[in-house]
């Protein structure tokens, strides 16, 4: 017989964090927004060039909304 005593699931509280470091509370990261802003421009500069494309392609499908009889 094994003694599961560590793991009750009759309790309502909840499990306990196993950790040596102690919490930290919320707190700003530059260096984290320093590589989302290098990532969004990123994929801006690389998605600049089909802008053209997605307009043509939404004006296309307004129209043909506007002038498809709606059922």
């Amino acid at each position: 017989m094994t003694d599961d005593a560590d793991e009750s699931t009759d309790s309502i509280l909840p499990e306990p964090l196993r950790t040596v470091t102690p919490l930290t509370g919320p707190h700003h990261d530059e260096s984290m927004d320093v590589i989302g802003w290098g990532v969004f421009l990123g994929l801006l500069v690389l998605l600049m060039p089909l802008l053209p494309f997605i307009l043509i392609v939404w004006l296309i499908s307004k129209v043909t909304e506007a002038v498809a009889p709606s059922n």
